[in-house]
Order: structure tokens, then C-alpha cells, then sequence
């Protein structure tokens, strides 16, 4: 498939109807979504065939990518029931919801004394290694609570993925994912700078758009050299 092809077809996937700001629901949009997936296969062959697992899914815009490229199956989490009801109806319309499952859970949990963020680690321990790839487009924490969301969305991937991770992250913490992706046992390439653009879509929002410096990640995990 072509990627104007898959940027047409992401052009019908629906976005938030009403996005909750302390989630940071941004939606991804087609342009982005289509060039992320299209890398991931025809630089790597990182979809076709392959198990598939999109963190932090909101309305489905990547598992839709990730389905339409070819992927054996796709298993999308999220947080917010009523992003996964209107993830559902993009799969039903495009006709893809035998490739697609969608679970409602969290992949942080809230310590009740700090507030702090931690893995949810009996969610990640389930998913451990059952999906060859993860794509994922995770909140950039920046909103009060949510302080360090995007390592934690990024670090469960690794746990999942049994080979690549592609991830949007802010340009600003690359040289720290790098740094925290090999403690995880990962090579961290960025595979492009991109302009992620924040429409205007809460009241706190004074500009039509602004255009956020982002990088595409792909994390790859290291291969040990076999032992003399």
C-alpha cells in the first residue's frame, strides 16, 4: 500500500468527542499516523504479520494504521471508555474489528499517599512479551498529576514488545529516553523530527494551533554477541 493510500483511508477514522484534558487526549492525526506505520513496515517489516499492541490507543487512529497495514492481530488499551466506544465505531466502519480487540485498563497506578505515577505492573506482567511490536503515542506529562506518564508508557511497551517499539515523545527528553531505553535492554534510534500539532480544543488553548518538536522513536531490543 501506498502512503498516500493509508493517509487517505486514516482521513475517515474519527477523533475524541469530547478529549479530557488531564488525559491529554490529542488526536493523532492522519498525516502522522500513516508515516509512522508506513516506516515501521516498509523500513523494517515491523507490521505485516505481526502482533501488534497500541498503548494508549484513544480513538484507534494507529491500531486502524497498524490493522490496514497488514498486521496479524492488533490489541489497543486504553484508559477511557468513551474514547474506546468511538475507537469501536472507526473499526466497525472501516470493517476491521476481526483484527482489532480493545481493553479498558490503565498502565499506571496512582500511589494514594504521593499521587505519584508507577506501571501498572500486574497489567504489564499479563502482556509480557506477547506482541512483536508496539506503537504508541503516549500523554507528554505535562499536565499536573502526570509527571513522568510518557517513560512509564514507553518502559511497558518495552516489557510487551518482543522486538520494536515506535513511539512519539517530545524532542526536549530524547538524549534521557536514550539513556533510560538502553537500562531496559534497548537500541533507541530516532527515526525522524516531526511537528506534532495541538489544535485549539480546550478553553485554556489562546492560538489556533501550535506545532510541538516531536521525535519518532524506534526502540529495538539489544542482541547480546553469543559467548566464545
Amino acid at each position: 500500500m501506498k502512503l498516500k493510500q493509508l493517509e487517505g483511508y486514516l482521513g475517515d477514522v474519527a477523533a475524541f468527542k469530547d478529549p479530557k484534558v488531564q488525559l491529554e487526549q490529542y488526536p493523532t492525526t492522519a498525516h502522522l499516523a500513516s508515516r509512522i506505520l508506513y516506516t515501521a513496515e516498509s523500513s523494517y517489516g515491523d507490521i505485516d504479520g505481526k502482533a501488534v499492541v497500541d498503548l494508549g490507543c484513544g480513538c484507534g487512529m494507529l491500531s486502524v494504521a497498524a490493522a490496514i497495514m497488514g498486521a496479524s492481530s492488533v490489541v489497543g488499551i486504553d484508559i477511557d471508555a468513551d474514547a474506546l466506544e468511538t475507537a469501536l465505531d472507526n473499526l466497525e466502519e472501516l470493517e476491521i474489528s476481526d483484527t482489532v480487540d480493545l481493553i479498558q485498563a490503565s498502565l499506571c497506578v496512582r500511589a494514594p499517599d504521593t499521587g505519584e505515577l508507577s506501571l501498572n505492573n500486574d497489567l504489564v506482567a499479563k502482556m509480557r512479551g506477547k506482541f512483536d511490536t508496539a506503537i504508541l503515542n503516549p500523554p507528554f506529562g505535562t499536565k499536573p498529576g502526570n509527571k513522568g506518564i510518557d517513560v512509564l508508557f514507553l518502559q511497558a511497551a518495552c516489557a510487551m514488545a518482543d522486538s520494536a517499539v515506535y513511539s512519539l515523545h517530545k524532542s526536549s527528553t530524547r538524549d534521557y529516553l536514550v539513556k533510560r531505553a538502553r537500562a531496559w535492554g534497548f537500541d533507541c534510534q530516532v527515526l525522524a523530527e516531526l511537528k506534532f500539532d495541538v489544535p485549539m480544543m480546550y478553553k485554556f488553548h489562546k492560538k489556533k494551533s501550535v506545532d510541538i518538536d516531536v521525535d519518532l522513536l524506534r526502540l529495538s531490543r539489544q542482541t547480546r554477541a553469543p559467548s566464545a
